[in-house]
């Protein structure tokens, strides 16, 4: 396919049109659109908030886009969106800019273009139908436009996209691609340019081009001033389940915990400390029956609430929110229908009640409430959320985590005494600059604190994996092979540690010692339990009998600590189990215990070496240099379950390993900055 290069009309276009004065970023954002398209680009993203004006960028741009000089009578341009009411506010905004231009949506029943319109915004959902998208010939397009353009690597949105572009890969195995003298500009917006499910935008898109941060909007006085309030409330998020794609909090597990009289209760109360007097609050709930719980709530406390959720009616749907516009009742309680594309600028508080794991679900709701609307009297917005009060579950996102500071950290303002009695609510109130100057602070007393390496290098890569370096291999020839170090402080016997607090002190074929943690329980306090099992025959003999050669188990003490229990154990075995000379052998020190290992014990080792611990040619080396002090820890332990519980260490560092990968690559995900993007499915 040959490269095409697009050309753009001068702005002198505006002329014939209703003037829309752009804003400096709305300006630099067009120009990177162009440069890029120029460059040969043909599908490319733009990161700008909500209430940055992303509507007003990409009609503008629409107007600047002119078809290719081969093909003159491409004219037409197509804008998909994922609701009706970010089509209607599109066609709105492209009619008011340029008058000139017919204007046409596609969705459902009541809305049929007729795909020849200068400009037509169409639902994503009514696209799928084959029917409706075969209005929109390829060939007819100078420009595809894709709004909250996060979603565009679905599948669904694939199936459409692919129509347009034979780069993009469409889910349907039997799709033929569009033959196309030329590759029509996809361009993508989206205030939350990223995915937290995992699948690529690279799929899609090549490469961003501009993206605005809303701190940074904020600051810029671009939209409104925000005062945060975080209320830090004693919710145990701990056994809340998380969605293995998103790695955000299951809604049903999560509503649980906070769909709680209490929660909800708390909830309201913070509202009416901290918000009172504003005029326009917007609520997020963690599912249906949460936002009917809280809603009946605030009516309770006095307060007038309405709900919507994605069941509502649309006609009821719209009276809702246009009363909420007009002001006519304080608080509309919602569950995800208005994260994204609500235009509703007279909000002025948003209540985030339902934690989330995600940056950018969280950017999504506290941007509802950014948007500036002095003709309302609206000066600021205020953002209240709840963070768990012991800091239990790590990747919480709230206020104090965008700034990079630890909500454990910020001092507490004044607090409501029901809750504060209960151990249940305090507050932190702060506004940008505070957030921001407390973010700074730490940052120098971190530069302050840190201790600067040897080799400071910045280009060490990440770990991939994590390797234990620990006593819990029963094959480490670490202090004897003991398993224990700490245990040679206590005793000068043979010890060995086991795994799990579990001590063996092995008699030289009269049987063994055992001595265990017990835990604490309603009666007992958390102590020290030892035993003696005697060995009544040799081991061959057993064997050959099929009978065991130990004798039931009988204690010898009980003691507070482990300390108390290796004395009394070493006394025990000198005294009952190994007299006078013999006691001897039971040393570390034991001459015995310098020579090499036998055959017996190199081939009883090399049996059962644990995969992980040894390779075949380690564990030849390994043996073969090995005494028979050491072969004798190393049996011990193997014998009295050092072994499986290495193993299970193993996989709970390996199953830790990969949860904390999995974690910084969802993070790594919610990063969002200029420059190519990966198409994993392509490598």
């Amino acid at each position: 396919m040959s490269r095409t290069i697009w050309m753009f009309s001068s702005r002198r276009y505006f002329a014939s049109a209703v003037t829309v004065k752009l804003r400096p970023y709305q300006e630099s954002c067009l120009q990177a659109c162009r440069n890029a398209l120029q460059a040969g680009a043909t599908r490319i993203g733009v990161s700008l908030p909500t209430g940055a004006g992303k509507t007003t960028v990409f009609i503008s741009l629409l107007a600047q886009i002119s078809p290719p000089s081969h093909s003159p009578s491409t004219s037409r341009a197509l804008i998909i969106v994922n609701s009706i009411e970010l089509a209607r506010q599109a066609a709105a905004q492209a009619a008011a800019q340029f008058p000139q231009w017919r204007v046409e949506i596609e969705q459902g029943v009541k809305h049929k273009a007729s795909g020849n319109a200068d400009v037509t915004v169409a639902t994503y959902q009514t696209l799928l139908q084959p029917q409706r998208l075969a209005k929109f010939h390829p060939g007819n397009l100078k420009a595809v436009i894709v709004d909250e353009a996060h979603h565009a690597a679905a599948p669904s949105y694939r199936r459409i996209l692919a129509h347009f572009d034979p780069a993009i890969r469409s889910p349907d195995a039997t799709f033929q691609p569009p033959q196309l003298s030329c590759p029509i500009p996809i361009i993508g917006f989206s205030a939350t340019f990223s995915r937290h499910d995992g699948l690529a935008l690279g799929s899609v898109f090549q490469q961003i081009v501009y993206h605005r941060d809303f701190l940074e909007m904020i600051k810029e006085q671009w939209l409104c001033d925000v005062r945060f309030t975080s209320v830090k409330a004693n919710i145990d998020l701990r056994n809340v389940t998380v969605n293995s794609k998103t790695g955000d909090f299951n809604a049903t597990s999560l509503a649980h915990i906070i769909n709680t009289d209490t929660v909800n209760n708390l909830v309201v109360q913070a509202w009416l400390d901290r918000a009172r007097q504003r005029r326009s609050t917007l609520v997020f709930c963690v599912n249906i029956a949460h936002i009917r719980a809280l809603t009946k709530t605030f009516k309770d406390f006095g307060v007038d609430a309405h709900y919507l959720h994605s069941g509502t009616p649309a006609s009821e749907r719209h009276t809702l929110i246009t009363a909420f516009k007009a002001g006519k009742y304080p608080v509309l309680v919602n569950c995800a229908i208005l994260t994204e594309g609500a235009d509703i600028p007279n909000i002025d508080c948003i209540i985030v009640a339902r934690p989330t794991r995600s940056r950018n679900v969280f950017a999504q709701m506290i941007g509802r409430g950014m948007r500036q609307s002095p003709s309302t009297g609206k000066v600021n917005c205020r953002i209240i959320d709840f963070v768990d009060s012991t800091n239990r579950v790590a990747g919480v996102v709230s206020t104090p985590t965008l700034f990079g500071l630890d909500p454990e950290e910020l001092i507490d303002g004044k607090v409501h005494s029901h809750f504060v009695n209960a151990g249940l609510i305090s507050y932190i109130d702060e506004s940008i600059e505070t957030l921001e100057a407390r973010a700074q602070i730490a940052v120098i007393q971190d530069a302050g604190d840190e201790q600067v390496p040897v080799d400071s290098r910045d280009d060490i890569p990440d770990p991939k994996y994590i390797t234990y370096v620990d006593y819990q291999n029963p094959f480490a020839l670490v202090d004897g092979c003991s398993g224990a170090p700490h245990i040679t402080k206590l005793s000068t016997n043979a010890w060995v540690g086991c795994g799990e607090d579990v001590y063996i002190l092995e008699c030289l074929g009269k049987g063994y010692i055992r001595i265990e943690c017990v835990s604490a329980d309603e009666e007992n306090p958390a102590h020290y339990r030892a035993t003696f099992t005697e060995a009544m025959m040799h081991m061959p003999s057993a064997k050959a009998f099929k009978v065991s050669p130990f004798m039931r188990k009988r204690l010898i003490m009980t003691a507070e600590t482990l300390s108390d229990a290796i004395r009394g154990c070493d006394t025990y075995a000198a005294q009952k189990v190994l007299r006078g000379s013999l006691a001897l052998g039971l040393l570390r020190t034991a001459k015995w215990r310098k020579t090499s290992a036998s055959d017996s014990q190199k081939n009883f080792i090399q049996k059962r070496r644990v995969k992980r611990a040894l390779d075949q040619d380690t564990a030849a080396a390994t043996l073969q240099n090995m005494t028979k002090g050491e072969a004798a820890n190393i049996i011990t332990r193997l014998k009295h379950g050092a072994k499986a519980y290495y193993e299970k260490k193993a996989r709970e560092a390996k199953k830790t390993s990969q949860l904390a990968e999995k974690e910084r690559r969802r993070k790594e995900r919610e990063i969002v900055q200029v420059g190519p993007l990966v198409d994993h499915e392509a490598r």
